[in-house]
Parts: C-alpha cells; sequence; structure tokens
C-alpha cells in the first residue's frame, strides 16, 4: 500500500471513526437513560426529542402528579388543604422538582414555592382563565421560568379555588446531567483511543522504518556495513526507500570487500612479481661477475654465460610486458588489431615457432590441424598468440617430467574453430579446475612460490578469448596431464542487397 494511501486512510479514520463510534454509543447511552427515566420516575413514552427539551421532559414527569390532583379536586375538594395530603404530595414533587399552590377564593391557602423560585404567586392567573386540556401548558415568567398547570374546582363550602402545579424550568434531571456527563467521557474516550491507534499504526508504518533507516545510516557512516536492513517487506514508498538502503548497503560491502580482496591481490602479486624478477636479476648478477672475476676464461664460457644473461633477461621482458597487459586489462584499455586471418595458415606458422622453441626446452610438440585452408577468422593475431604461449608456458612450468610432451590440435566445430593444447603433465585437481582462470589463483600456492608466476597468465588468457567473442575450457586428470580448449568464431562474408 501507497504512503499517499495510508495518509489519505488515517485521516479517513480519524475523521469518520469517532464519528461512526460516538453516533453508536450515543444513541446506546441515550436508550438505557430513556429506559432509567421510565423506571426511576414511572413514566412511560419517553423519547429522544424529550431528552433535549427540558421542559418536555419535566412536564411528563409530573403528568401523574397532574392527573391525581385534577381527580381529588374533582371528588374530595377539601382534601386540598389538608396537611397530610398536601406533605405527601410535596414530597413527591420534590423529587420532580416541582411544588404546589392552592388558591381559595382569592387567598393563597397553601404555597410551597419556597423563596427562590422566582415565581410571583400574585400574578397567578384568575379562577377559570387557566382551565387548560391536561396536556397543556404554559410559562410564568420571573426570575427563573416555570411550567405551570392550573386546576380551577370548587370547595364544598361554595368557594372557589385554584391548584396550580409548577414545574422548575432550569432544573435538569440527574439522569440527563448523566448523560451529558457520560457523553462527554465517551467523547473523550473515542478522541484519546483513535489518536492512540493511529499514532501506532503511523509509528508502526511510517515512524518505525524512518528510526531503521536513521540507525543503518549511523552504520554506515560509522563504517559497519555488517547488518541487514529490516522493512524491506512493505510494498510503499518507506519499504522500497528500505529495499533501495539495503540494496546500496550490500553494494558498498561488496565493493568494500572487492577492495580488500583486491589489495590482497595486489600485494600477493607485488610479492610474486619480486620472486619472479629477483631469480633471474640474481642468475644475471652471478653470471655477470663470474665474467668480470674472469671465471668465464674461454670462448665456450663466455659464449654460455652471454647466452644464459641473454635468456634471463628475456624471461624479465616477458614478465613486464605480462604485467604491462595486466594493468591494461585492469582498466580496460586493452589495445587489440582485429583483422581477418586465415586460420590455417596462421596456426602453421604459430607450430612452427612453438617447435623451435619448445625444442630448446626438451620439450616435443605434436600438431594437427584439420581446418580447411579457406577458413578464415577475425582475430588480433599478436594477443591470440599470447593466448598459445601463456598456455604453453603454464605447461612447462609445471610438467615435471623428463620427456615433455605438448598436442596442439586445430579443429573445424561448425561456426568456430576449436583449439586444443595438451601436455603430459601431473594434471590439476577436480576441485581447482573451476578456478584456474581467476586472477593470482593457483593450484597450489607453495609449488607457484617455488616455481614463480604471478597467478595472471590465465586469466589474461580468458580476457583476451572472452574479448574475441570466443570461450575457453580445461580439462584434466591427475598424473596424465591438462587439455586446454577455446573456440574463435569464423568470418563469415553477409551479402549486401
Amino acid at each position: 500500500m501507497k504512503l499517499k494511501t495510508r495518509l489519505v486512510i488515517a485521516f479517513l479514520v480519524m475523521i469518520l471513526v469517532p464519528i461512526l463510534l460516538g453516533t453508536v454509543m450515543f444513541l446506546g447511552l441515550t436508550r438505557y437513560q430513556v429506559r432509567l427515566i421510565e423506571r426511576r420516575y414511572d413514566i412511560s413514552g419517553v423519547t429522544y426529542s424529550d431528552l433535549t427539551n427540558t421542559l418536555r421532559l419535566l412536564d411528563a414527569l409530573n403528568e401523574n402528579v397532574y392527573e391525581e390532583v385534577s381527580g381529588i379536586a374533582s371528588s374530595d375538594p377539601d382534601k386540598l388543604v389538608q396537611d397530610d395530603y398536601l406533605s405527601q404530595t410535596e414530597a413527591d414533587l420534590q423529587e420532580k422538582f416541582s411544588f404546589l399552590v392552592v388558591r381559595k377564593n382569592d387567598t393563597i391557602v397553601y404555597d410551597d414555592s419556597q423563596s427562590d423560585t422566582g415565581i410571583d404567586t400574585s400574578a397567578l392567573p384568575a379562577y377559570g382563565a387557566g382551565k387548560l386540556s391536561n396536556s397543556a401548558a404554559f410559562y410564568l415568567g420571573g426570575e427563573s421560568q416555570s411550567i405551570e398547570r392550573q386546576i380551577d374546582f370548587t370547595f364544598s363550602d361554595g368557594s372557589t379555588g385554584s391548584v396550580f402545579v409548577f414545574t422548575r424550568g432550569v432544573s435538569i434531571i440527574p439522569q440527563t446531567k448523566h448523560m451529558l456527563r457520560d457523553t462527554l467521557t465517551m467523547i473523550l474516550l473515542i478522541l484519546c483511543i483513535t489518536a492512540f491507534t493511529l499514532s501506532w499504526w503511523l509509528n508502526q508504518y511510517l515512524i518505525h522504518p524512518i528510526t531503521k533507516l536513521t540507525s543503518a545510516a549511523k552504520n554506515i557512516k560509522e563504517g559497519n556495513l555488517d547488518f541487514t536492513m529490516q522493512g524491506t517487506d512493505s510494498k510503499d514508498e518507506i519499504g522500497e526507500l528500505c529495499v533501495n538502503f539495503e540494496e546500496m548497503r550490500q553494494r558498498l560491502k561488496d565493493q568494500a570487500e572487492e577492495k580488500l580482496r583486491y589489495d590482497k591481490e595486489n600485494k600477493e602479486l607485488i610479492s610474486n612479481i619480486s620472486h619472479d624478477l629477483k631469480t633471474p636479476l640474481t642468475a644475471i648478477k652471478g653470471y655477470v661477475e663470474g665474467i668480470m672475476d674472469g671465471v668465464a676464461d674461454t670462448p665456450e664460457k663466455m659464449d654460455r654465460y652471454i647466452r644464459t644473461i641473454y635468456n634471463k633477461t628475456s624471461e624479465m621482458d616477458w614478465l613486464i610486458n605480462e604485467l604491462t597487459f595486466y594493468s591494461k586489462i585492469d582498466t580496460n584499455r586493452v589495445p587489440y588489431t582485429f583483422n581477418i586471418i586465415n586460420a590455417a595458415r596462421y596456426f602453421d606458422d604459430c607450430a612452427e615457432e612453438l617447435k623451435l622453441e619448445l625444442d630448446s626446452k626438451n620439450v616435443k610438440l605434436e600438431y594437427e590441424n584439420s581446418v580447411n585452408p579457406q577458413v578464415r577468422i577475425i582475430a588480433d593475431a599478436e594477443q591470440l598468440r599470447r593466448v598459445i604461449s601463456n598456455i604453453i608456458s603454464n605447461s612447462i612450468k609445471y610438467m615435471e617430467k623428463e620427456n615433455g610432451i605438448i598436442q596442439l590440435r586445430v579443429k573445424d566445430v561448425g561456426d568456430f574453430i576449436q583449439v586444443e593444447l595438451e601436455d603430459n603433465g601431473k594434471g590439476i585437481a577436480q576441485k581447482d579446475l573451476p578456478f584456474i582462470f581467476d586472477r593470482f589463483y593457483r593450484t597450489d600456492a607453495s609449488r607457484g612460490s617455488s616455481k614463480g608466476g604471478s597467478g595472471i597468465g590465465l586469466s589474461i588468457v580468458k580476457k583476451i578469448v572472452d574479448d574475441h567473442g570466443g570461450k575457453i575450457w580445461a580439462t584434466s586428470r591427475e598424473g596424465y596431464g591438462t587439455t586446454m580448449s577455446f573456440v574463435i568464431r569464423k568470418y563469415q562474408e553477409v551479402p549486401v542487397k
């Protein structure tokens, strides 16, 4: 869910939930108070409109008293001036916020209005002026409004009389007060619950992920990348931000690990190169000192010393060329010069050069070329020659046999030319085969140190073959030898329409 959608939902919840819950709770509370009023005051038919109209509700409370007084006024009017009846009626009316006033002729014979009611009894309607239906009422002015019901009758001695039932208009029955109090309490409770729920929701889906992001950013600032960013399972903008942040952290960690590995490999390369340079330099220095000391006192010795010095300098030159090429590989600046080459003629020339080179090292070359003389390839002749040279140099270095044999086979395999270089050396363990083309990888580090070698020869080979659009792989059996194979795509002319 998108963050915008979440905020819209939160806004709607903040508005609608209090309204809905408030309405439901208010209706329930109103129903409860109505039933309570009906039971408490022994009345029926109380409605919500009665609760909102205090005067109407108070008038309804005294309906029974009014009917009772009306009945007595008709049947036994003298009872209306008896103390026992008036005391009992007074107590009943006080519970209903009302009081009685009895008038005989023009004299008030009973007044329970008290001094704080604000009722001016001298202004009471005259006999016969207030004779209304049972359900009617009118208001009498004063400091406070009151509902007044007038009942006119005749005493047994022929005197005229009136009974007035007054209800204080400013009075609020306890149940109404409780309802107002409970309503306010409910509103506050609903607002608190809604606010708490929304706060928790926003904290869970907004503040909490941002806190995690802040903590993660602090870890990265301090150089700590060994943690996992949580909250990436959310589908909103915050979740996407967490996912991107986690990917950034992982990439930074990979880069840091790659840099550490690269630094380690460079240190290892420097160590290996130092060893490889030191070996021929030591030999050159020894032979030069022999010449200077006069040890090479014959033409034959002098020729052998000079030849050895030349070979060692050639080794150093080859090693420096490899380092130069490796630096260009590392910066993707390998200088290729691609040309259309006749495959059969090119590999025939390579085999001829290799035979002379391997004969001097007491290694036999077996050559087989089954490619059609018309087949051509697009390649950089010099770099392709480097591929073959590096493979053969690696084979010779670890051959460890007196009668070494290297087989060079060139085959036609459909759209490709496949070149195989097989030796009869000690082979490579199966566990090492997947890694032999990695930079600085050596199958036997201790042996590599004794034999020399920087561990970049086969990585250079793979880079060149890949840049030619080909593929290289190796198969090997320990104790029997290793076969390096690579393919180069044939050149095919596309007819112009």
